[in-house]
């Protein structure tokens, strides 16, 4: 029993999606605890599944349903410091779940201050990712709360246990949906699906179960040219209309998904060093990627650029670990924020049947100076002094040789 002191709580906030997994756990801890329970529901941009997750919350036997607007939120403060740093895990993935996690939990701790709840709950598996952003939040926002997790807790082991307790005290589920046994989760940069069977690598994803992105096959016949503005290395607009954070993702979002971009299947590692087979739909960050990086190589001084693309490794695992509060992943945002200051100006992309191209880019900070990069002949760069310059930094190999060295 997941209690501080071995005093039952009194008042729970639980994050609450209306899936198969919450749903069960709100009944379960109702029915476990007996005591007041707030249904909190983060508004990240999933679009009509809140009024429906809202009123079954309310059904399910809710004392009170919150549903806060976190679009905003979520566009400004997590996915763009994130995309600042051009996080990617393990090279692929643009993790639309784990830096929506931390805002989730971060809003969770606001609820239960203002409803005066002493604990907080979650759905997350007790072998996911998930709990660990969930409660590395919490302890790192206000560690004094008791923090339930039904997944640690309850004998039901799977998610057909969870179907069946979820038959036998009249959860109604539709499982030609969302509700279904897959694990699916969605917000403005992405969706994820995983769970079921997508859970043998070798297969591909069942028909119909893809629904953000189009098919190729669906795509239009002619590309599409979208610019997207930047300023202090936040996107501001698209198409010469300035917008807000979430706006910039709901327009990105539409232009990738009508175009296929930003489907994904990879197997990836875990935490816990389990490997799991994913797939993600992510327009909006696939189109961003790929245009900050387009204006940055335009103004970053060289080693600057050097230096963040080493820094980024570790900051995406801090992310994908669920330290978007710990010291260290302030600390890394502040280096990466002081490269950014000078990223301002436009990247011209090309997109067409699921590929992204940047076709242009310009910046009023740009480094790029013609007299420098032409081929032809100039005024400004003397090609005779590179000889020193090779001279000296070759002086290790002939010392080498010179010292009798065997040659590998």
């Amino acid at each position: 029993m997941s209690t501080r002191n071995n005093i039952a709580p009194q008042h729970i906030v639980l994050a609450f999606s209306g899936g198969l997994d919450t749903s069960v756990a709100l009944v379960w801890l109702k029915e476990r605890y007996r005591c007041r329970l707030t249904a909190f529901i983060a508004d990240l941009g999933q679009g009509e599944e809140l009024d429906t997750a809202a009123r079954k919350a309310e059904k399910l036997g809710a004392d009170e349903v919150r549903v806060v607007d976190l679009r905003e939120e979520f566009a400004r403060d997590y996915a763009f410091p994130m995309y600042r740093a051009n996080a990617l895990y393990e090279g692929q993935y643009l993790m639309g779940s784990s830096i929506g996690r931390p805002l989730i939990a971060a809003a969770q701790v606001r609820v239960a201050e203002e409803v005066g709840a002493d604990a907080v709950a979650h759905g997350a598996t007790g072998k996911g990712n998930d709990q660990i952003r969930f409660e590395m939040t919490f302890a790192a926002l206000r560690p004094d709360l008791t923090v339930i997790s039904p997944w640690r807790e309850w004998d039901l082991a799977s998610r057909s246990d969870l179907l069946a307790y979820a038959g036998r005290h009249g959860i109604e589920l539709d499982l030609s949906s969302g509700e279904r046994p897959y694990s699916i989760d969605s917000n403005l940069l992405h969706t994820s699906y995983k769970g079921e069977a997508l859970e043998d690598p070798a297969q591909p994803a069942p028909e119909g179960l893809l629904f953000r992105v189009r098919d190729l096959a669906d795509t239009p016949d002619e590309p599409e040219t979208v610019e997207i503005h930047f300023q202090g290395g936040n996107p501001v607009g698209v198409n010469g209309t300035p917008l807000s954070a979430s706006a910039v993702l709901e327009a990105l979002d539409e232009i990738g998904r009508r175009h296929g971009i930003g489907r994904l299947d990879i197997v990836e590692n875990r935490i816990f060093g389990m490997k799991t087979r994913n797939i993600y739909e992510a327009p909006s960050g696939s189109l961003l990627w790929h245009a900050h990086r387009a204006v940055e190589s335009l103004v970053l001084d060289p080693e600057v650029a050097q230096l963040k693309e080493e820094l980024m490794p570790k900051y995406t695992a801090l992310v994908y670990r669920g330290l978007w509060f710990a010291p260290e992943r302030l600390m890394l945002q502040i280096a990466i924020d002081f490269s950014q200051q000078n990223v301002t100006g436009d990247a011209i992309l090309r997109v067409h049947r699921g590929t992204v191209q940047v076709i242009g880019r310009r910046s009023p900070h740009s480094r790029y100076d013609t007299a420098f990069a032409t081929f032809e002949a100039d005024d400004v760069f003397d090609q005779r002094d590179s000889s020193g310059w090779l001279r000296v930094n070759t002086v290790r190999f002939r010392a080498g040789l010179t010292n009798g060295a065997a040659q590998q």
